[in-house]
């Protein structure tokens, strides 16, 4: 049985998106950065399809390297055959939407990692674990880089695996364009012709536009051109249309396209070309090997075209499975799909990566309670952080499932730190203590500074709010919440939503579940739910069930700790992992309160302090972690 589904070949780099739609690449002021090339897109876009999926590239030995392998690991694409190229940098790609017919792109590949691809790189042991191997037009074009293909080819047609092609014809590739034409989709070049005819029968399925097929069937009439292709390959062809979908020939081309097998397309606004076809060729490949008819083959493949082109960036805008049948059980909303909110909280909450099912939190994001103890001040709470944060690593050793909130006022030192280990971070954006609730001022008046904070990091806001709120005050938290939550959402930062009634008014078994539906109500899906230590089964069932009643991918829940002792958190830890979504605690008090008062008087040492922590958080997440088990 193989092992993997698909493994894609060729070109990887790092796709600098012009975060400004409408103006010339020019006057772009501020880049995205996604992954890119056609065979990096199709593989991540495979993987959110639910395919095994492996590529085979080059990437430099510096950051940009380290950047495409480490988000394919957070995509589910294996990356045994990624090699390290300690000589030659990573590709690079500059583009932007001016419009929906113009994305003027620059490639920066001069002798670039990908492009040092070799025999030596195609391993195939690895080659033949595969279902079907896919190789991309590009990395034929030069003569190192296609003997690694055909090498591929080779063992994979010898093993009876199934082999594709994406012709993907960017001229400016082919040296048949300036450094300034990257756009360019067609030139005619008889070389470049017969460069493909003469790998074409190596394949079991090709899939290209129109354009394509006109370069490689040699002429510019697309049924003439289709058959030449026919002529010296018997595989499936698949010819794009753009807005008309795509159709399927299996056997003898006929004489119009209109004849072709076809499957369903979508109606839908066209906002960015680039990358429509990496994210439709993902959506055939699920079918493809799932065993689906042509129809539903190309329904897929329509489907997740239409995802890529309503979106900004390439693998950024794929469709994982469940959005995808989502998508094609409700329909179209809004032809402008990234305005139907619906359709974007699927894509974002199905999208998200890293496994936290179990979440170990250590907190020492309080800032009162710091400020309060007798000898702290500013300087020395920072400093008393940083030994949290040696504790949380100490415990954490490395292993997944551990995690750390800390503010960016009083911890800098310790939040900058944290980012150099394999740890959740959470930082907390209220202003302590108020209510209505009121923002750090340092987040800026519109929460811009959002757009600082690194990418892994969760946006973490305490609300003190209750069902018996009149309705002013659940007005202006509402507001401000909802504000907080679209910032966050806007700069791609997950939100965590934490809530403590009892701290308002008297609770009961539903008090915390109405106020999780009310915030809802007003249109705020957190990733997280961080809650209050509820003191009955059916508090906790109310919980959840609101909680997956309106959002059933979310990331889940975590308990706080208000300072309670050890014995009284157990208990609470076996009330609450009776359900799944509780994924864990956030703990802080408990913890650090008893070393930070000793330490902050003179009366530990930091090693003493670190100690000490570190046994309490031991035991904590032991106590978590047998309650769970059992």
């Amino acid at each position: 049985m193989s092992v993997l589904d698909v493994i894609t070949i060729g070109r990887s780099s790092v796709d600098l998106y012009g975060a400004q739609v409408g103006g010339r690449l020019e006057d772009m002021g501020s880049f995205n950065k996604y992954i890119g090339g056609s065979p990096t897109n199709i593989a991540a876009g495979s993987a959110r399809l639910g395919l095994k999926s492996a590529l085979i590239t080059r990437v430099g030995d510096e950051h940009m390297g380290r950047f495409v392998r480490e988000q394919l690991v957070r995509e589910g694409v294996d990356v045994r055959g990624v090699k390290t190229d300690p000589e030659r940098l990573t590709a690079l790609v500059l583009l932007g939407i001016r419009d929906q017919e113009q994305f003027p792109l620059i490639f920066y590949r001069e002798n670039c990692a990908d492009m040092a691809l070799c025999e030596d790189d195609i391993d195939p042991d690895f080659i033949r674990e595969a279902r079907a191997v896919v190789v991309t037009g590009t990395h034929l074009s030069h003569p190192n880089t296609e003997s690694a293909v055909l090498k591929a080819l080779n063992i994979a047609r010898d093993n009876q695996q199934l082999t594709a092609l994406d012709i993907d014809y960017r001229p400016n590739l082919w040296g048949l364009a300036g450094h300034g034409d990257g756009e360019s989709r067609f030139i005619e070049s008889e070389k470049v012709t017969k460069k493909l005819q003469a790998t074409l029968h190596l394949f079991d399925l090709i899939v290209g536009t129109e354009e394509e097929f006109h370069i490689a069937g040699g002429t510019t009439d697309t049924i003439a051109a289709l058959r030449a292709v026919r002529a010296v390959s018997k595989a499936t062809l698949i010819c794009k249309r753009g807005p008309m979908g795509a159709v399927a020939f299996t056997d003898d081309v006929p004489d119009s396209l209109d004849e072709g097998v076809s499957g369903p397309g979508f109606a839908i606004d066209v906002f960015n070309v680039l990358g429509a076809g990496d994210g439709f060729f993902s959506g055939l490949l699920r079918g493809w090997l799932g065993g689906e008819s042509w129809p539903v083959a190309l329904k897929y493949a329509n489907a997740c075209g239409a995802f890529a082109v309503s979106r900004h960036g390439c693998t950024p805008a794929y469709a994982s499975w469940d959005e995808l049948q989502f998508f094609l059980e409700r329909g179209i909303k809004d032809k402008a799909l990234r305005h139907d909110a619906q359709l974007e909280q699927v894509h974002w909450a199905t999208n998200r990566s890293g496994d936290w099912s179990t979440m170990r939190v250590f907190a020492f994001d309080h800032r009162l309670q710091f400020e309060e103890m007798p000898g702290a001040d500013n300087t020395k709470i920072g400093q008393f952080k940083a030994l949290c944060l040696q504790a949380a690593v100490q415990v954490a050793d490395g292993r997944d499932g551990y995690g750390v909130l800390c503010d960016s006022r009083l911890g800098r030192d310790a939040l900058y730190q944290s980012t150099d280990h394999n740890m959740w971070v959470g930082r907390p954006v209220e202003l302590p203590g108020t209510r209505p609730l009121q923002i750090e001022p340092a987040l800026g008046v519109d929460f811009g500074a959002l757009n600082e904070w690194p990418a892994n990091h969760v946006v973490k806001v305490l609300c003190f709010c209750h069902p018996d709120d009149d309705d002013a005050m659940w007005s202006a938290q509402e507001a401000t919440l909802h504000r907080l939550f679209t910032a966050a959402r806007r700069n791609n930062l997950e939100f965590l939503m934490e809530v403590i009634p009892a701290k308002v008014g008297v609770v009961d078994d539903d008090t915390t579940s109405i106020v999780i539906q009310r915030l809802y109500d007003a249109g705020i899906y957190p990733d997280w739910w961080k809650l209050e230590p509820l003191k009955t089964t059916q508090a906790w069932r109310n919980c959840v069930d609101a909680i997956n009643r309106n959002d059933p991918h979310t990331r889940g829940i975590v308990v706080l700790g208000l300072d309670q002792p050890f014995d009284a958190l157990a208990a609470t830890y076996t009330l609450a992992a009776q359900f799944d979504l509780v994924r864990g605690f956030a703990v802080g008090r408990t913890i650090f309160a008893e070393t930070a008062r000793q330490w902050m008087t003179g009366g530990i040492d930091d090693a003493g302090a670190v100690q000490q922590m570190t046994s309490r958080y031991a035991a904590l997440c032991a106590v978590w972690d047998n309650v769970r088990a059992s």
